[in-house]
């Protein structure tokens, strides 16, 4: 059953969520689970909400950025991402994508987009292909991505069956406070947290995720072990996100660990 956010208007789409805006986010996990608003009858009702969280902190240079900005951009133009997508229920997703890196660094590149078709994803791809880095510098804050990103699906103005924040990275949180107390408070609000992982730099860095980041409803991690094999990785973790792994008997967690 699709649940429907509480309609707090901290985050907005032009200006992206304040860091001041961070703190609010119990307050919306606690709106949330207190119950939901009766949904208009207009209100849009999709099979997954994901936020695709693209790593811009310090350890990424501008190729391994390229290599995730090219591997997002083809994923969505496979003819396996589409019928995954029309499998669904009610056969749409909807994707935002954000560039994150230190505690203070959000940016949403691309806001809330709705796929349910093969010119949707090929139109979602070319503005994948064509997004500019927007974040050169800074530490790697997993624990402010996950809490931006909760805060945008938990805003967010429509309904969803699944709640999804898709995180890539290369490395451990090294700042803006302790992931597992923000992933804890999302997964007890229904929303997944899953996580590809490069092991170009920290060859256990899976086993880090598993322990301290990823969490909710059949979770996972999908391993790729440098940028080159991104673009196999992300492919795989956006069809496993797209047809609802808790309905068809996948184990939670632990995907791809060597």
């Amino acid at each position: 059953m699709a649940r429907s956010p509480p309609r707090h208007r901290a985050w907005t789409k032009g200006g992206g969520w304040p860091v001041s805006g961070l703190a609010i986010v119990p307050a919306l996990i606690a709106a949330w689970l207190a119950g939901p608003p009766a949904a208009g009858a207009q209100e849009p009702v999709f099979d997954a909400a994901i936020v695709l969280a693209v790593d811009c902190s310090y350890s990424v240079d501008q190729e391994e950025f390229e290599l995730q900005r090219g591997g997002l951009a083809q994923a969505f133009r496979e003819p396996e991402i589409v019928e995954a997508i029309r499998s669904g229920a009610n056969g749409r997703i909807v994707i935002s994508l954000v560039e994150w890196s230190d505690a203070d660094s959000q940016v949403i590149v691309i806001p809330w987009t709705v796929v349910s078709g093969p010119a949707e994803a090929e139109a979602l791809a070319d503005r994948i292909g064509a997004m500019p880095r927007k974040l050169g510098e800074g530490g790697t804050a997993i624990t402010a991505i996950m809490r931006f990103a909760g805060g945008m699906l938990l805003d967010a103005p429509f309904r969803a069956d699944r709640y999804v924040i898709d995180i890539s990275s290369d490395g451990r949180n090294n700042t803006g406070g302790n992931p597992r107390l923000v992933r804890d408070q999302l997964a007890a609000a229904g929303i997944t947290i899953n996580g590809l992982t490069i092991l170009n730099e920290v060859p256990t860095l899976n086993y880090y995720f598993e322990r301290t980041i990823v969490g909710g409803p059949a979770y996972f991690v999908v391993v790729a072990n440098d940028y080159a094999g991104y673009r196999e990785a992300v492919l795989r973790k956006l069809l496993r996100e797209i047809t609802a792994p808790q309905l068809s008997g996948l184990p939670q967690g632990g995907e791809g660990i060597p």
